[in-house]
């Protein structure tokens, strides 16, 4: 019973010390998106690339062996051999490389592509593993032999030659900018002052450096993180292939458009471990059969006819 009393003076005591409770303030709460894993604002120019090259040719190819009957002591008949082509793609371009969200397979142009290449060696399409790389990871991926190849819309430049070989290109895109809607941003002049996002370690980021004046520029880890940020209004544009911005825009025609014109062209290429010039032959040879046969115009109205009218396969033009 004391203790009770004792407790209820406590409470008198501190009730009547404190008078009367000051009104709740108003607490408004600003919700933050966080911006995606890695990105990050780009104040460096990648370094200065050359063009002592001809980017665009490759090596010749020389007879094509019928499938499952590969030369001896080649390149292909260790992967033959082996009994899969390992091949790195990607997942989050849409139209190119990406996982369906229902059946959680991967599908595109490049993974067409790349199915279309075992076929060549194996006669049977689905001899492949397909291992996803990010833009990043494509030349090491090739120099440490963990693909045979890398069909991720590879752009093929001459300081990447020097790394890695290249097939003749299978497609040309052209670099161009994806904005959201009443931007102001009609052309690449009108980035100035704007912030817009590129995948680190692609050949788009050189393109913007190259802007005068140039906007402030992200970097991330794949194409998706550029969408996420575009839609959070943390940035006001993409810039990249065009193909790979249709397949952005798709994603979100309500709030997005694809404006300007090109500001450069970027063919894509099969990489290939540079020492594997027989593979980069085949590879060839077998690039020249889907142009003639309408293999690659299958997969283009297959992947890419939403895109644009087919352009028609790349001609091809050898070095040797």
């Amino acid at each position: 019973m004391k203790a009770r009393i004792a407790v209820a003076l406590v409470v008198l005591a501190l009730t009547s010390g404190c008078g009367s409770p000051e009104a709740p303030q108003a607490v408004t709460v600003t919700p933050v998106n966080a911006m995606p894993g890695g990105a990050e604002e780009i104040d460096t120019a990648p370094a200065a690339g050359n063009a002592d090259c001809d980017r665009e040719a490759s090596l010749r190819p020389g007879p094509q062996p019928a499938p499952g009957a590969m030369p001896p002591g080649s390149t292909m008949a260790n992967i033959l051999a082996r009994g899969r082509l390992i091949v790195g793609v990607d997942q989050s371009t849409n139209l190119f490389g990406s996982r369906n969200p229902a059946t959680g397979q991967l599908e595109g142009f490049d993974v067409d592509l790349a199915r279309e290449l075992a076929r060549s060696i194996f006669g049977d399409p689905n001899r492949v593993d397909l291992r996803v790389v990010t833009a990043a990871q494509r030349e090491t991926a090739l120099q440490e032999d963990q693909v045979d190849l890398v069909v991720r819309t590879y752009s093929i430049t001459c300081d990447r030659k020097k790394k890695v070989a290249f097939s003749t290109p299978y497609y040309v895109a052209k670099q161009r900018i994806l904005a959201t809607k009443n931007s102001g941003i009609r052309t690449a002049a009108d980035l100035s002052g704007k912030r817009v996002c590129a995948v680190k370690g692609t050949t788009s980021l050189a393109a913007l450096f190259g802007l005068d004046p140039r906007p402030t520029i992200y970097g991330v880890g794949q194409w998706t993180d550029c969408l996420v940020m575009v839609q959070q209004g943390q940035v006001d544009a993409i810039s990249t292939d065009d193909v790979v911005l249709s397949g952005l825009l798709a994603q979100d025609r309500r709030n997005l458009e694809l404006v300007g014109a090109s500001i450069g062209d970027e063919p894509y290429g099969v990489g290939v471990k540079l020492e594997n010039q027989d593979l980069v032959r085949f590879v060839n040879g077998a690039l020249d059969q889907m142009r003639e046969d309408g293999t690659w115009e299958r997969l283009y109205q297959a992947n890419l006819q939403q895109v644009a009218p087919s352009p028609g396969p790349p001609t091809a033009r050898y070095q040797d």
